[in-house]
């Protein structure tokens, strides 16, 4: 995620707005110009002080975010201090992980299916399918293409194509640093769900991960999801449930 806004806060002008701020052992993210929680929120640990430092930050902004918060690294005292404030647990995310040179053939075997690494002339449909596939209107799909064209020729980072019988369907992303790969997005159009598109780009990445010399994957999904289900039978686990704090 720090990547990923740094590489916004480096375009001339930071038309996007980007900042980044931590506080203590936690980060806020923030952008101007798109308002919705993927870049808007604070993760790590925080103590109740820097709860309330990293609420001043966003209302300074006047923008809605969310904390993510992992178990391990955050206490009691601090969520005593979001209820105060008036934040409250809405959700739950898992971390999903497996290491690579455990995991078995991870082969395409379903001939209607492919997945590729993109080209830099398509991400016009990438950022349809990734509009279509999250719910976003349409009209953000010029946010959502200059966001990730940047990352695209950016070190490190792997975009993907899903096309079910030829045709584009579903889009993965896969950022990789030292021997950790990150899937960090998936979008499937949501007339072609349920097809195997989603595990056919997990596939994908992970072949790719350790063409890489990648170690270990990991991803992250909605706790007993579709997305959760698929990356269990690829062959990934639990590493950590993440904890989602909203405004009531």
């Amino acid at each position: 995620m720090s990547d990923r806004m740094t590489a916004m806060m480096e375009q001339e002008g930071n038309p996007m707005g980007a900042e980044m701020k931590s506080f203590g052992n936690a980060v806020a993210y923030y952008s101007r110009n798109m308002p919705w929680t993927l870049f808007n929120h604070v993760k790590g640990s925080l103590t109740p002080e820097e709860v309330d430092a990293a609420i001043d930050f966003y209302e300074q902004r006047g923008r809605r975010f969310e904390f993510q918060l992992a178990p391990g690294i955050t206490d009691g005292q601090t969520l005593r201090r979001l209820a105060e404030r008036g934040y409250y647990q809405s959700g739950f995310h898992v971390s999903m992980y497996a290491e690579l040179d455990a995991m078995r053939d991870a082969s395409i075997r379903n001939e209607s299916l492919s997945a590729a690494r993109m080209e830099a002339g398509e991400m016009s449909t990438y950022a349809e399918i990734h509009c279509l596939g999250t719910g976003l209107p349409l009209s953000g799909a010029g946010h959502v293409g200059e966001n990730n064209r940047i990352l695209h020729v950016r070190p490190g980072w792997h975009y993907l194509l899903g096309r079910y019988e030829g045709m584009p369907a579903s889009a993965g992303v896969m950022f990789a640093r030292g021997d950790v790969a990150s899937c960090t997005f998936a979008a499937t159009l949501p007339d072609m769900r349920n097809r195997g598109l989603h595990t056919a780009l997990l596939q994908a990445r992970i072949t790719l991960a350790k063409e890489l010399a990648c170690k270990m994957i990991v991803a992250q999904c909605a706790y007993g999801s579709a997305s959760h289900r698929n990356m269990e039978t690829v062959g990934m686990r639990i590493g950590m449930t993440r904890a989602t704090w909203s405004k009531l």
